[in-house]
């Protein structure tokens, strides 16, 4: 995109930002980010300003923001997307949303969701002894639900039901046959009647990376063998009606609202069958699966979706009250656990691009003296002779030439100085080849070209760690949106990729979003020097908190919690300090005093004395600093 006059707008269009940011991100007249925490946009921040403002107070990048007045804004549109759906099909039962604590188990940020799903009677899900000691400490309303989900043991069986006993409405999902008996005899031990949740395995799936979360192979849910072996069970213990719940899940990130309606008549069948058999279900649990568009394209692809919030709930209601209606059975209480789709918006990821990696040798240039041998001549022959009438047989003869080059290198025929000119000359025709494909005039680009851009793309190294703050990319290969969050007013001159700062290969950023495919590079500004560049990753609040690792002892990077208030100002509300080098050495079993110990080598010089002890004060002013780059 080669404009002369640019504009945020232009920016905006580049980056998609209006497409993902669901009304949350913007550009200001400034070309910087801003942030629009309840999509309103009298209420808005910059988050440039943001950045540098917490860069003066010595927090660092890399940098996670938090947004929580995101989340609360994230809370009410899903309840009241479902309200509206109760109201608009005249709807008789109602809905309650849980959050599944394990999308992100971050104090602050069950709290919020805690604090803004009130007077929703907003629960949560727990699926380990550790998220379920969470759900406990936190103050839900007192008709929120507490779900434990997931594989059980005894201990975990006890912690719900004494929490039962003690008054919390915990209901227990029998993920398998084998945890209902142990259910069963925990509850008699401690004289408690369990409320009961029998999870089904359907035959209906979901769309996108997660579509195996249901049918036949799934590794959660009871068959409909097992759904009538359970009701048999608690049936001749007269235990029927501690079966409040049935509950499904078909997958995270359900990309095709169609899989969710299929899915929904399914279960609502299987729901209206178990009621006709004198079962006294209160909630049909949807599950969680409610998608966020990663990329903008509103589409069935893996990083989007092709439906809206309202749209679900409205499927969602719709579809039970008809089947409802055609068995003649009480519409349930309709529970879903949306996580990803609560939490994902609220957090960006904040990095400094520190250098460049010149794989393409662009500070090079060769002439030659007509001295050189005859492959290097016919190098520089194609490099000046290559145009828009011959490029593709010129790029044929470059790929050539430039494998004969390696050739005789290895056999000895060329010097290093031969080869380094061979390989600057190649590069040279690329990068001539690169501006004929892309000067627009061209109707088709022959396939074999598609893979160049993505050679000649400038390789920005980014002070992060991919595995720690975004580590589904690498994983799973899960699209975030990317862009800078200042210099928006300026034309990016920039095709780039992204390296982190690991020791890894695969620490890299190569795809990128796009409304109509995945790119393999982003449009980026040349850094100046002197002064930083920070680009942002975004929707990175569900999981990936968690799931970050620790490769190359990088820790976690600093992190602040923000509010916006209506005078378009700020308020850093909590800052978490970066995990130290310290804490990093302690999490592989270190004692990180014994790391700096003063030397104890009587046969060491004078001067190697020295240079110890001020290795040695170095290191112990390293402990307390983060693990990133101090640039």
């Amino acid at each position: 995109m080669t404009m002369k006059h640019w504009s945020v707008q232009d920016a905006a269009t580049l980056y998609g930002v209006k497409e993902w940011g669901n009304g949350y991100f913007g550009i200001n007249s400034k070309g910087h980010l801003e942030v629009r925490p309840t999509q309103d946009e009298n209420l808005v921040a910059d988050v440039f300003e943001m950045v540098q403002f917490l860069r003066k107070k010595g927090v660092q990048t890399p940098l996670t923001l938090r947004f929580p007045q995101i989340l609360a804004d994230r809370v009410i549109e899903v309840n009241e997307a479902f309200r509206k759906a109760i109201r608009e099909f005249g709807y008789d039962g109602s809905y309650q949303g849980v959050y599944p604590v394990k999308t992100n188990q971050i104090k602050e940020v069950v709290e919020e969701i805690v604090r803004a799903g009130n007077k929703y009677h907003y629960g949560l899900e727990a699926g380990s002894k550790p998220e379920l000691m969470i759900a406990l400490s936190m103050d839900l309303h007192p008709d929120a639900l507490v779900l434990c989900n997931g594989y059980k043991d005894e201990a975990f069986i006890r912690m719900a039901l004494l929490a039962r006993k003690a008054g919390r409405n915990v209901l227990i999902t029998v993920e398998k046959m084998t945890e209902l008996p142990l259910i069963l005899k925990v509850a008699k031990e401690l004289k408690v009647e369990p409320l009961l949740g029998l999870r089904s395995k359907l035959n209906a799936m979901g769309s996108g990376k997660w579509e195996t979360s249901a049918g036949d192979n799934a590794k959660f849910g009871l068959t409909t063998r097992e759904l009538l072996e359970a009701v048999e069970v608690l049936g001749k213990r007269g235990m029927l009606e501690s079966i409040q719940e049935l509950h499904f899940h078909i997958g995270s990130q359900i990309t095709d609202i169609r899989r969710v309606k299929s899915a929904m008549k399914e279960a609502t069948r299987i729901y209206a069958k178990l009621r006709k058999m004198g079962v006294p279900i209160r909630y049909l649990n949807v599950g969680g699966g409610l998608g966020i568009d990663y990329d903008g394209s509103k589409t069935t692809f893996s990083s989007s979706m092709n439906y809206t919030v309202a749209e679900y709930a409205a499927d969602v209601v719709y579809t039970t009250k008809e089947i409802c209606a055609s068995e003649q059975v009480p519409m349930p209480n309709l529970l879903s656990e949306s996580g990803r789709a609560i939490a994902a918006y609220h957090q960006i990821v904040v990095v400094d691009i520190i250098g460049l990696i010149d794989t393409t040798h662009t500070k090079y240039s060769v002439e030659l003296t007509g001295k050189e041998p005859q492959i290097l001549k016919e190098l520089a022959y194609t490099r000046d002779n290559v145009s828009v009438k011959n490029y593709r047989e010129m790029y044929h003869d470059a790929i050539t030439q430039k494998d004969e080059l390696l050739t005789l290198f290895n056999l000895g025929y060329l010097s290093l100085e031969d080869r380094a000119k061979g390989e600057i000359l190649f590069w040279e025709v690329c990068r001539k080849l690169d501006r004929i494909l892309n000067n627009k005039t061209l109707k088709y680009i022959p396939e074999e070209f598609q893979d160049l851009n993505k050679g000649l793309a400038d390789k920005l190294i980014a002070n992060f760690s991919v595995f720690q703050s975004i580590p589904d990319h690498w994983a799973i290969d899960q699209l975030f949106p990317a862009m800078p969050i200042h210099r928006l007013k300026e034309s990016p001159t920039l095709r780039a990729t992204l390296c982190d700062i690991t020791c890894d290969s695969d620490g890299k950023v190569e795809k990128f979003i796009d409304l109509k495919d995945v790119k393999d590079e982003i449009r980026l500004h040349e850094p100046k020097t002197g002064e930083p560049y920070y680009v942002a990753f975004f929707l990175t609040g569900a999981y990936q908190d968690i799931l970050g690792m620790r490769h190359n002892l990088f820790g976690a990077p600093n992190e602040a919690h923000i509010v916006v208030d209506e005078d378009e100002d700020f308020k850093v509300q909590h800052v978490v300090h970066a995990d130290t080098v310290d804490d990093m050495l302690r999490s592989v079993h270190y004692e990180p005093s014994e790391l700096v110990a003063p030397p104890t080598n009587k046969r060491k010089t004078s001067a190697q004395k020295d240079a110890a002890e001020a290795l040695r004060a170095l290191l112990t002013q390293q402990r307390k600093l983060h693990t990133y780059l101090e640039m």
